[in-house]
Parts: structure tokens; sequence; C-alpha cells
């Protein structure tokens, strides 16, 4: 896929610096504290990401789910029309047969 063996079993340590940088662009305010204790947990989740590239996945064929599902359908048929007063009975304020809100944009 344009990367050679060597170059995808090199991995880029994480460190404080690197955790920094991404909880800045994940707009989220860390410390330096939290910073030295996430970094090595993070760089232990990429080690093993690392070893989960190493499985032979070339047999196995591409699937959204592990057991077989088969979606279950119902007729489209309207049940409970023509019921429009009834509903908008319960509404606080309703207008020209519709439900009226607030304005919540200037």
């Amino acid at each position: 896929m344009g990367l050679d063996a060597d170059a995808s079993r090199t991995r880029m340590a994480v460190d404080t610096a690197t955790v920094k940088r991404i909880a800045g662009l994940a707009r989220i305010a860390i410390t330096d504290e939290e910073a030295g204790r996430i970094a090595p947990e993070l760089d232990n989740i990429m080690g093993w990401i690392e070893q989960l590239g190493e499985v032979d996945t070339s047999a196995v064929a591409p699937m959204t789910a592990v057991i077989p599902n088969m979606l279950r359908l119902r007729d489209d048929v309207v049940t409970d029309g023509g019921v429009r007063e009834a509903v908008l009975a319960n509404a606080p304020q309703a207008e020209h047969g519709f439900f009226a809100v607030p304005k919540v944009i200037e």
C-alpha cells in the first residue's frame, strides 16, 4: 500500500509533548502531570495496535458483524391517520394546524 515492511514496523513512542498536542487538537485542557500519566498508557495502546497489525487477515472476508443478522421488515402501512386535532390538543400552543414553538435563533 505504498509503505515498505520495515516502515510499517517502526512506531513512534508517545511522549508528553505528543499527548499535549493531541489534547490541544481535541480541545481538552490537561496539566503536565496528567500528560505524563497518560503518555505511557497511550504508548501501551499503540503497542497493542501494532500487535493487531501483525495478524494475517488475508483469508478473512470483510464483515459487518460476527453473527448473521437478518433485518426484520414489516409492511409500510398507515395505521392511525387523520387525528391532527386530537394530537394538537396536547400541544401547549398550536397555530394553523402545527405545533408552535418559541423562536430560538435571533
